[in-house]
């Protein structure tokens, strides 16, 4: 599944659009790597989100087959420590 997608789906990041633009800007990283927007991302993948003042960091458990509720956020990711 492609990162910008998957940002979207998760609701980590509202907009696709938004979320192509974050990768495109070097703000987001899979397994420590600089992703864009067109990345492959797996099952058990660590993202780390960079924006702002804000850093997400978590592990995959699972990809979605559509937009999840925030039920569905939480069995997705779970957050990783540094």
């Amino acid at each position: 599944m492609r990162l910008d997608l998957f940002l979207k789906m998760s609701r980590l990041i509202k907009r696709r659009s938004l979320a192509k633009e974050i990768c495109d800007a070097g703000c987001v990283r899979i397994n420590g790597r600089i992703a864009k927007a067109g990345a492959e991302v797996k099952v058990a993948d660590v993202l780390t989100v960079d924006i702002r003042d804000r850093l997400i960091r978590a592990r995959i458990l699972h990809l979605p087959l559509r937009v999840e509720g925030p039920e569905g956020v939480v069995e997705m990711l779970t957050e990783e420590s540094e």
